[in-house]
């Protein structure tokens, strides 16, 4: 099932770590090479000769070997791995790897990783649960790294609750779905959109909305990991993208953003616009910054090309995604847009549900598809409601 795969594996010091063993031999029964980076921590917990006697590869823990003279190359390391799994990771290594810190060796085979990175925690209930412990798994979440949830049960504190690493079978059985996941895409040819357009009222102002882009560029990243490649069509935004799978471009206003999605469009096997395209721009555009004269200050607007209706007046084999952002009567709303844009299936946001909506680092969503079918959603990170579109996606692929 890995035959062939290079792995990775990431251990920390956490009583967790024992688990380590039994996932190595899991991985290697499968058919995986399994290379092995230990924090000094985590030597204290299992020994480096366990774990190499069942990766059947030498375990390596810092950056040089004094008996042997040997610098260990993190990043021959990490660009060797088709997946680095970081099992257990503990508080600290998630901070580390949060802010870029880089103290040991495993924090520099992440850093200089191409591949997929998958985590599991593992921690006590009060640490888990800590504001900057979540801040810090959201950021690995944003930059499109996999999270393996911990379960709940007995910790080594006495307290029962969430942080305890999940099994190793269960751990196992993610990763065989990671590698049967990861090409889904392949050979297919994605469009997405994402962010604000600014609609310049002069030099210096402009008419825009509070879009972050964080959602289409999620989507993006989650699509070129599953083997797509992806042509990223974004607004002004202040995100930076980092699989080599994507081509982005930016532009500033609707207009802009017209003609590189018409420019794009005809090569896409699917389109997904999440970008919010502002509705209306300033008929006039003054060339130099209007002064602060008056006490009122009039602007006359014009429609701009509903870029959506466009590309389902066009489409001819693609599959088309369109979001819908609304603060009431959210599913009526929706599914006039699904029908009018000739959409086959929309997202639905909805301004009222907490902790969702622009400029955060979460979204609820629900999906409807063009033959009425809905789905309702969670409150989930960015990158977990990604994958929830792109599983609706591939289904139509």
């Amino acid at each position: 099932m890995l035959e062939g795969k290079n792995i990775l594996l990431g251990v920390c010091g956490s009583i967790a770590s024992y688990k380590s063993a039994e996932l190595t031999r899991l991985l290697v029964k499968a058919g995986a090479n399994v290379k092995i980076v230990m924090t000094h921590d985590a030597k204290a917990f299992i020994t480096p000769l366990t774990l190499s006697t069942l990766s059947k590869n030498q375990v390596f823990s810092t950056y040089y070997q004094a008996d042997t003279g040997q610098w260990n190359n993190h990043v021959e390391l990490a660009l060797w791995a088709d997946l680095i799994l970081i099992a257990p990771i503990t508080a600290n290594t998630l901070a580390k790897f949060a802010s870029g810190g880089c103290d040991n060796l495993l924090s520099a085979c992440y850093l200089s990783a191409k591949c997929p990175i998958m985590f599991a925690p593992a921690m006590d209930l009060d640490m888990w649960k800590h504001p900057s412990t979540q801040k810090n798994i959201q950021t690995l979440l944003n930059y499109g790294n996999f999270m393996i949830k911990p379960g709940k049960g007995e910790l080594a504190s006495g307290l029962y609750g969430e942080g305890r690493m999940e099994e190793p079978e269960a751990i196992y059985q993610q990763v065989i779905h990671h590698f049967e996941y990861e090409q889904l895409l392949k050979g297919k040819h994605i469009l997405v959109t994402a962010g604000p357009t600014f609609e310049p009222i002069d030099p210096v102002r402009f008419i825009g909305n509070h879009s972050s882009g964080k959602m289409g560029f999620a989507i993006a990243e989650l699509c070129a990991q599953l083997g797509a490649s992806v042509s990223l069509i974004s607004g002004p935004v202040a995100l930076e993208i980092y699989h080599p799978n994507i081509e982005r471009v930016t532009v500033i206003t609707a207009e802009d953003m017209l003609n590189a999605v018409d420019y794009a469009f005809a090569n896409c096997d699917a389109c997904i616009m999440s970008a919010a395209v502002a509705d209306y721009t300033p008929l006039q555009k003054a060339e130099q910054k209007i002064k602060k004269n008056d006490t009122e200050f009039n602007i006359t607007l014009k429609k701009t090309t509903d870029i959506l209706q466009y590309l389902g007046s066009i489409k001819k084999n693609q599959i088309l995604v369109g979001f819908a952002l609304e603060t009431e009567n959210e599913e009526e709303h929706a599914k006039i847009k699904l029908q009018k844009k000739n959409l086959d299936f929309i997202v639905l946001n909805s301004l009222k549900d907490e902790g969702a909506g622009f400029g955060g680092d979460l979204n609820k969503i629900t999906i409807i598809q063009k033959d009425g079918a809905t789905t309702y959603y969670d409150l989930k990170s960015k990158s977990e409601v990604a994958q929830d579109i792109i599983n609706t996606l591939i289904k139509y692929l």
